[in-house]
């Protein structure tokens, strides 16, 4: 087989790809985002009681930690589509973050005092179910970053799926703020992190059997 022909075969299997725009695919989460939250107002899932907001103050401090780790893992993840864009930097930003976010979470508790009153305030049949609906909420935005992920070509797909991993699971868990009863900072830091986990545990092995690159 000559050179040239080679060269045609493989030219033969390409197909055109359109042209990514960062806004565009950023709006297209926001989407997302939107409906699924919209959708859990209208079934009841979610609800906005004031008095809970007020009485809570771990609410606030979940919403605005967890909406800024989304908004942040995001950007970055839909950004690392992009071939020339190194997202080293950006783990770097988002680790800082959400140790920041954790800290400030403890300071809004005690510490349990011996193992009893530890796995009281832990409540895991609780605990397992709060887990169980921050990683289903992510569902829908981490299936929405994996297929704008397949017409971008990342370079460095560990980071990439990371970063996708994180905004979904950030977004899951701030949709569920609006359903959770707990208000024990202990309680919340551990099993949304679980939650949490588990959703970056799926983007890691979904990505690479979705994405097309």
């Amino acid at each position: 087989m000559s050179f040239e022909t080679l060269i045609d075969q493989l030219a033969g299997d390409l197909v055109p790809v359109r042209p990514r725009r960062l806004w565009v695919d950023v709006g297209i989460m926001l989407l997302i985002a939107a409906i699924e939250l919209a959708l859990l107002f209208a079934i009841g899932f979610a609800n906005l009681d004031m008095h809970r907001l007020e009485t809570q103050p771990t609410v606030g401090w979940r919403l605005v930690s967890l909406g800024v780790i989304s908004v942040a893992a995001g950007f970055a993840a839909i950004r690392s589509f992009d071939p020339t864009y190194s997202a080293k930097g950006s783990i770097r930003w988002l680790a800082g973050i959400i140790a920041i976010c954790v800290v400030g979470g403890l300071f809004l508790g005690t510490l349990p005092e011996g193992v009893s009153a530890l796995l009281q305030r832990l409540a895991w049949t609780n605990g397992i179910g709060c887990a169980s609906h921050i990683a289903l909420l992510s569902t829908p935005p981490l299936l929405g970053l994996m297929l704008l992920g397949r017409r971008g070509a990342p370079t460095d797909m560990r980071r990439t799926r990371l970063l996708v991993g994180l905004a979904a699971a950030a977004w899951g868990a701030f949709a569920f703020v609006f359903a959770c009863p707990f208000n024990d900072p202990l309680f919340i830091i551990t099993w949304y992190s679980l939650g949490c986990t588990a959703t970056v545990l799926l983007a890691r092995y979904l990505l690479p059997r979705i994405a097309r690159w």
